[in-house]
This record gives C-alpha cells, structure tokens and sequence, in this order.
C-alpha cells in the first residue's frame, strides 16, 4: 500500500524488489511474460517505456482498478546500439569487451499506472568503463553469471566496485528502477 492504494510490480527483478523496499514502498510482485520487442522506429530513450508499458498492460487483468502499477525496463547503449543481455558465457565477456575502456549509457524506462491514468519516463545514466582485461572479465563472468543483465552487468557487484570509474546521472537507475524518480511520481500520483 502506498498511501492506501495497492502497489503492484510488475517485474521479477531481484534488484528492482530490493530498491522499492529500500525505498519504503510495500507492494506486490505480479508478472505476465512478455515479449520485450519495440517498433525499429523507436528513439532509443522511448523504447525502454514501450517494453515497460507492455509489462504494466500484461498484468492489468490480475489488479484491481485502484491498484498502482509499476513497470520498468532498462537497456544498455553503446555507440547508439542496444546490448541486450548475453546469450551464454562467450557472449557475456564479448559484451563487457566491448564496454571496457569506454563509455555507455544504460537507460531506464518507467510505466506507472492507475486505472486510465499512466505517467511515463526514462532516465539515462552515463557510465565509463576503465580498461578490463580478458582475466578480470573472465572472473566476473564467471563468478557472477550476468547473464539476466542488460550489458552483462550489474554495478552493485564486483565490476562496478573494480571496472567503473564514472557515473554521470542516478546510480540506481543502472541497477534498474530511478528510485528517486519513481517515488517523486507517487508522490504526485
């Protein structure tokens, strides 16, 4: 509940879970698969809200119409070309071959929604890699099996401590939910 309306995530991610708990907001884990496919003609910051509002609309039959839901998703951009999450071991290393000594952006997009009411959003986060090599992106790989990562990371873990050396925008939005920002729009819901 948040201010007496039921809040829904509609998001299986362990990280969001844990940044809306973080944030104080009680609520409800509810999740239809989806495709997460876009129109070719999307800009890149509209495509991470075009998938959030696919998930949001997947379970809008299994929430009630006062409920508030709450959807995000969140890709990698580098060189304006999306990297999605690797397809096995090999295609994890490439990936974080290919961000080490270099910068990207990974942005989020963001779906909340009550009855016919919507708000939605993307935030962008620029982040620098310095320069890994094979050994220390074998280890990460290895040890953490990023393999449900956009960029084939996660910033909370050993590569952000030892391979990012800037950020330029909110940290939790490459964990994968804007945090501030979402609590900001509830708060004007």
């Amino acid at each position: 509940m948040y201010k007496g309306k039921p809040v829904i995530l509609a998001s299986q991610s362990p990280r969001r879970k844990q940044l809306l708990e973080q944030a104080g907001i009680p609520f409800e884990v509810k999740v239809v698969e989806t495709a997460e496919t876009f129109p070719p003609e999307l800009a890149i910051p509209d495509i991470p809200v075009h998938i959030a509002r696919q998930k949001a609309a997947a379970v809008r039959n299994l929430c009630a119409p006062t409920d508030i839901i709450i959807a995000a998703d969140t890709v990698v951009v580098l060189d304006d070309h999306i990297i999605g999450k690797p397809k096995d071991r090999q295609d994890a290393i490439d990936i974080l071959a290919r961000l080490s000594g270099r910068e990207h952006r990974v942005v989020t997009g963001v779906i909340i929604q009550q009855d016919a009411r919507e708000v939605a959003f993307s935030k962008i986060t620029s982040v620098h890699f310095k320069p890994l090599n094979l050994e220390q992106l074998t280890y990460y790989v290895d040890q953490y099996k990023p393999f449900d990562k956009a960029g084939a990371y996660a910033i909370q873990e050993w590569i952000g401590a030892v391979g990012i050396d800037s950020i330029n925008g909110c940290f939790y939005n490459v964990m994968g939910l804007p945090v501030s920002k979402v609590v900001e729009e509830l708060e004007n819901f």
